[in-house]
């Protein structure tokens, strides 16, 4: 249906067990597998969990949640006619948009975690959301903490919420900063690398070279991108997109805006957890915000879909 958006978690949803519930015996847990050369299906529903948290896990784990989720809603006969998704969540949903195949989205994330992990080494990187603070008091904060190091704004998540990210001192800088301009909260997130920020440029060198000869189609629906909030749906437009989303801002309440102005009153979230359905709900108040994580949740999307 021309109405509803498909959207789609990042890095952040994951927990131990998910993906039981809707997937115990899906055959992407083979296909996954296959594609990384391990067991993905024994590692998130037994973990353990410092295994699952590291990055280059995480990233391939979420995706392949979030397409068994995906595959149980559009068994029921569930269409969408936008997709997006949050940083990681954008793989997701060029899957579901038909641009690239489930094997080659998940080998390119488990690559991609890998690339970033290594783009900056353990300790010298941060991020930090900050809450109840205007967008142009935190740029100031970043540009007065420049002299501890390179900090910048990573993701605009919702009227309220704003992530930075860059060297560790530089970050905690710009938190004390931010509180002492009246932010609400400022605190340290309990993530490994600055993700969203210039200090993953080498990151995001190293994924186009696994980019570039990957096969992209068009997409069969549009999907607004993290890095402009733009719809596109030319699969020609796809590399140079995912390599700039590594470094640049990911523009959520953008993209949530856009797809309310393209004509989506509905969106459900598929995959782990519920952080976008908190944030769209903060950001478009009178949509209808449904998920898909589990068998109630499900049960209980496509009675309101009706």
């Amino acid at each position: 249906m021309s109405s509803i958006a498909f959207v789609f978690p990042g890095q952040g949803s994951q927990a131990v067990g998910m993906g039981r519930e809707l997937g115990e015996e899906s055959p992407r847990w083979a296909d996954a597998s296959a594609a990384l050369g391990f067991d993905l299906r024994r590692l998130c529903f037994e973990g353990p969990e410092a295994e699952l948290l590291l990055t280059a896990n995480t990233q391939p784990a979420i995706l392949t949640v979030s397409i068994i989720a995906l595959d149980a809603l559009t068994a029921a006969g569930v269409r969408c006619g936008f997709v997006a998704g949050h940083s990681l969540g954008e793989y997701s949903a060029l899957v579901a948009a038909g641009a690239m195949t489930f094997a080659d989205a998940v080998r390119t994330v488990r690559a991609r975690g890998q690339f970033m992990q290594e783009a900056v080494p353990p300790g010298e990187g941060a991020m930090a959301a900050v809450m109840g603070l205007d967008r142009t008091k935190i740029a100031e904060a970043c540009l007065e903490a420049a002299d501890s190091g390179q900090v910048q704004v990573a993701n605009l998540n919702a009227p309220d919420q704003t992530v930075i990210a860059g060297t560790t001192a530089a970050v905690k800088r710009t938190a004390e900063l931010c509180r002492a301009r009246g932010a609400k909260r400022a605190v340290l997130l309990p993530v490994s690398a600055p993700f969203h920020s210039a200090l993953l440029a080498p990151a995001a060198r190293r994924l186009e070279a696994v980019l570039t000869p990957l096969p992209f189609r068009d997409l069969a629906v549009p999907l607004v991108t993290n890095v402009d909030a733009e719809p596109i749906t030319e699969g020609s437009r796809l590399r140079d997109t995912l390599v700039r989303q590594v470094t640049s801002p990911v523009r959520w309440e953008e993209v949530v805006r856009r797809l309310v102005k393209e004509g989506a009153s509905t969106f459900v979230e598929i995959g782990p957890g519920k952080v976008l359905s908190g944030l769209i709900k903060r950001i478009a108040p009178g949509v209808r915000i449904l998920n898909v994580e589990d068998r109630a949740s499900l049960a209980a999307s496509l009675e309101a879909l009706g």
